[in-house]
């Protein structure tokens, strides 16, 4: 019998729907998450107890920044394939050290237990927030990301820097993924979709960054799955762009990659608005305010790496994911 995928953050919104998709396909599946409160815990625990009446998923509460623990469940499940989506989310800023704990020590733990666990891949979520102040459109790969404007994004791009640091130093085979915008059934309540669609069934006001002229390159979470588990068995080999730059021949290039998962059609919020609208057959209520700290006027993902290596890249339409979404949401608070 193969041995069970690691999916960290199993109870977080696009974690959850990954063991779906591996259950799904026939895969074990060991999911651990430690249940932080950044959002409603009810969602996190609906979401766990849909996966552990599976016989084929075992859960997990642990926070990875617990070292010993990290190194534990490593030397218990011996797993060959990691999916590591834990995380602290968010681009406001509110208070860092959440993010220092789970993005940055709790990456490294989980970089040193896949280092001495010998194991075959190891896929973790990025994020497109790393593109940061960059003003050339579409997003691409090969483009610098050195100006993140959210701690959340810094701390991203640090862990895009360990990872190839450890496929330099130990050739742990590391891919990267740069999420844009990701929206859908059982999704984030703090991200615009979900938060929209809250407040205008409750009838409650909604804040509108820039007057709506803003625009995001919204991705349906079953694309964003599609890709993670295509990619899943298939460890990078090692990047011959960056062997190319090499400064010194006699350092070996690492088996590392990172890329892009967004829709390539950026969609202006106001539409988003309209069919949030539309959906539940209700007007929305508007405030206009500037736009925050840490968030920029547009983003759109350059998929042409993804369509090269692996052969898909995302495609559901905006409408048709808000009309799935709104079917959720509709079922899941009773409306």
């Amino acid at each position: 019998m193969s041995s069970p995928i690691l999916v960290t953050g199993a109870a977080g919104f696009i974690g959850y729907h990954v063991a779906e998709k591996l259950l799904a396909a026939g895969h074990r599946v060991v999911g651990v998450d430690s249940f932080t409160p950044y959002y409603d815990l009810r969602l996190k625990e609906a979401r766990f107890a849909r996966l552990e009446p599976q016989s084929a998923f075992r859960g997990e509460r642990l926070d990875l920044s617990d070292a010993e623990g990290t190194r534990d469940l490593f030397r218990r499940h011996r797993f060959e394939r990691v999916i590591h989506l834990a995380a602290q989310p968010g681009v406001r800023f509110v208070d860092p050290q959440p993010y220092a704990a789970s993005n940055l020590m709790g990456f490294m733990n989980m970089l040193e237990a896949c280092r001495h666990g010998e194991i075959r891949h190891l896929v973790y979520a990025s994020s497109s927030s790393v593109y940061g102040a960059n003003r050339k459109l579409p997003f691409s790969e090969h483009d610098s990301a050195d100006h993140p404007i959210s701690l959340y994004a810094a701390t991203k791009k640090a862990n895009e820097m360990m990872a190839h640091s450890y496929a330099s130093l130990f050739g742990l085979a590391c891919t990267g993924l740069r999420f844009f915008t990701v929206y859908g059934p059982w999704g984030r309540p703090d991200m615009a979709v979900y938060k929209f669609t809250h407040a205008i069934a409750e009838g409650r006001r909604i804040e509108v960054a820039n007057a709506g002229k803003v625009w995001r390159d919204f991705t349906y979470v079953d694309d964003i799955v599609e890709g993670i588990v295509r990619l899943v068995d298939r460890a990078p080999a090692p990047d011959p762009a960056w062997d190319a730059q090499r400064p010194d021949p006699a350092i070996s290039p690492a088996p590392h990659r990172v890329y892009n998962i967004g829709n390539d059609r950026p969609e202006e919020v106001n539409r988003l608005v309209a069919l949030i609208e539309d959906a539940l057959g209700r007007k929305a209520d508007r405030a206009d305010v500037p736009l925050p700290p840490g968030d920029v006027l547009e983003t759109r993902a350059d998929v042409t790496d993804l369509r090269r290596d692996v052969g898909f890249v995302p495609s559901t339409s905006l409408e048709e994911g808000i009309r799935r979404f709104v079917t959720w949401y509709r079922g899941y608070h009773g409306v």
